[in-house]
Formats: C-alpha cells, sequence, structure tokens
C-alpha cells in the first residue's frame, strides 16, 4: 500500500482560527497558568526548588509520586527522536511517500475529523496498524494479542495537534514528558463547559498527574510550530516537530488505596471505571462519547522501525 500526502479541503481550512484548542484569551491563558501554578495539590510534578512547591506536592498521593520516581530518568534517545521525526514528516512534494507515523495520522485524520490526530503506543501486545510496517518491510513479523487498556503508553503529539476534552474516569496516572513541549489544560468536570482550573506546560522530565477526584478531565496539545495555517479540526500539520509523553493509568484495584479529597467529582459524568474506556466530549457536537483505549502502533514495532530508519 502507497499512502501519499493529501491537501486539505477549503471547509476543513475554513474550521480554523477560532482559538483552538483551548477557546482563551491571552489574559485568560496568563491567569489560568497563574492558577495552576498556585494550585494545592501541585498541577506539575518536578523537583522542588522552593518551601511552597515543597508543601504543595506534599499533598499528591504517594502512589503517584512512586510512579514519578520510577519514570524520573526516562528520556527518548537522541536516534530515536530523529527517527520519529523522520517518520512525522511531511511529504517534500504531494504525491510523495510519506514514513510510518505520517501514514497513520493520515489514515486517523480521514477517520475522525473532529481534532487532529495523534498516535497511541502501547506497552505491550499488537495494535491497530501495526500491520503498515511489515508492509514497508520495516519488520519480519508482528506481535500477537491484542491490546485493550494497556497500563502504559506512549503518545506521540505532532505540533499543534492535541486532544479532545477527555476524562481518565476512575484511574490514577501520570503523564510524563519525554520530548518536545506539551500544554495540558485541566477541567473541573467532564462537559463543553466546564471551569477551567488551571493550564501548564510540560518539558522533558516534567510531569502531569491525575485520579479520579484530581484532575481526572483534561486535554493536552502540542503547541510547538506546525507550519502552516492555524489548528483546529480537519487541521494536519506541515513539520516534523513533536512532543511526546509518557503515560501510566492504573485501575483502583492496581493501587494502593487513593483518598479522597476536597474537589469536586461528579459521578453522573463519570460512566467509566477501568482504563479499558474513557469519555470525551466531541468537538463539534459537544456531546459526550466513549471511545475504547486501543493503541494506533504497539512499542516492540515502532522500536525496531526506528531502529531501521537511515537518520543521516
Amino acid at each position: 500500500m502507497k499512502m501519499t500526502e493529501s491537501r486539505e479541503t477549503v471547509e476543513e481550512r475554513g474550521v480554523r482560527g477560532k482559538g483552538y484548542p483551548f477557546h482563551i484569551t491571552q489574559e485568560e491563558d496568563r491567569e489560568l497558568r497563574r492558577k495552576a501554578a498556585r494550585a494545592v495539590p501541585a498541577a506539575v510534578i518536578n523537583q522542588a526548588s522552593f518551601f511552597d512547591e515543597y508543601v504543595q506536592q506534599l499533598m499528591i498521593p504517594p502512589v503517584v509520586m512512586d510512579m514519578v520516581r520510577k519514570a524520573e530518568n526516562m528520556r527518548l534517545a537522541p536516534w530515536e527522536v530523529a527517527a520519529m521525526r523522520k517518520h512525522l514528516a511531511p511529504a517534500e512534494v504531494s504525491g510523495d511517500k510519506v514514513g510510518l507515523l505520517r501514514k497513520i495520522l493520515q489514515f486517523k485524520a480521514c477517520a475522525d475529523k473532529t481534532h487532529p490526530p495523534y498516535i497511541r503506543v502501547a506497552c505491550t501486545g499488537s495494535s491497530e496498524y501495526d500491520y503498515l510496517a511489515l508492509e514497508d518491510g520495516h519488520v519480519l513479523s508482528l506481535p500477537e494479542g491484542k491490546d485493550v487498556g494497556s497500563p502504559v503508553v506512549l503518545e506521540i503529539w505532532p505540533a499543534q495537534h492535541y486532544s479532545p476534552i477527555h476524562s481518565h474516569g476512575d484511574t490514577t496516572g501520570i503523564v510524563f514528558c519525554l520530548a518536545g513541549q506539551l500544554d495540558v489544560m485541566l477541567y473541573d468536570s467532564l462537559d463543553w463547559n466546564a471551569r477551567k482550573l488551571g493550564l501548564i506546560t510540560l518539558s522533558p522530565g516534567q510531569c502531569a498527574w491525575l485520579s479520579k477526584d484530581t484532575y481526572a478531565v483534561h486535554r493536552v496539545y502540542c503547541p510547538l510550530n506546525g507550519g502552516e495555517g492555524t489548528t483546529g479540526p480537519g487541521f494536519m500539520n506541515s513539520t516534523e516537530e513533536f512532543g511526546a509523553s509518557f503515560h501510566v493509568y492504573l485501575n483502583e484495584d492496581e493501587t494502593a488505596m487513593v483518598p479522597h479529597d476536597h474537589h469536586h467529582h461528579d459521578h453522573h459524568h463519570e460512566k467509566h471505571h477501568s482504563r479499558k474506556a474513557f469519555d470525551f466530549i466531541d468537538e463539534k457536537s459537544k456531546k459526550k462519547g466513549t471511545f475504547k483505549t486501543h493503541s494506533d502502533l504497539s512499542w516492540s514495532v515502532l522500536r525496531s522501525v526506528l531502529a531501521d530508519t537511515d537518520i543521516d
């Protein structure tokens, strides 16, 4: 199969320039960042430099801090980043063949035009687009089994691409930045008009977290240069820039008890209690939907592809 770079339609271009993805002014951006910086518990986990930062982190559940300590030295190797950039690069000339990651983005963009696509890589099992690596000759065989609801995933965020507003239900987890830069907007409930709790930016080594009572609803966005145009539904970037994050989501029965806290938790909006399915808000209809957490690639396949890539 040959996948080529496609041109966006006039209709798709027309939906941009309307404040995506967060729909806020510059002043609101600044105020939301101030709110996040003062939040208790801390919304971002990194090495505390001041007394108040240490106090903010004392309120984070121990199970979360344990996950962070185990991940704190993780990074993508320079050669892995370079190979990912090569596979994310758009075609230089319309109709040219593109790399594996760009192919997957194109498939996903065709299937769902409500938001720019990103790529979810599972740590175990097989995934939906593994076969493309086999077709391109990067691997000789594919992993067995299906991966639904993996507790550990790598997510690849092309520049200017973002997720819908979504909830992680009753899971406890972390979002650990590995490469590039990511913005995360925190919401108090799963609703298009939900109150925004704060806006944070993650760089490599920094971590956001969530539990069913705290920061469970968010939207993730890569603010790096995506080329011409303004992000929005139907958007596909025209650069190789990206951010990458390492995610862990544990169900309640896989963690020590996580105490409830003072944050409001609306159980009416939380239908799912397992990482196998999460709820989200559709960008166009503004209504709640549900998606199963299947993955686009398996890590064993992606790493073989990256190792097989000439980056000179």
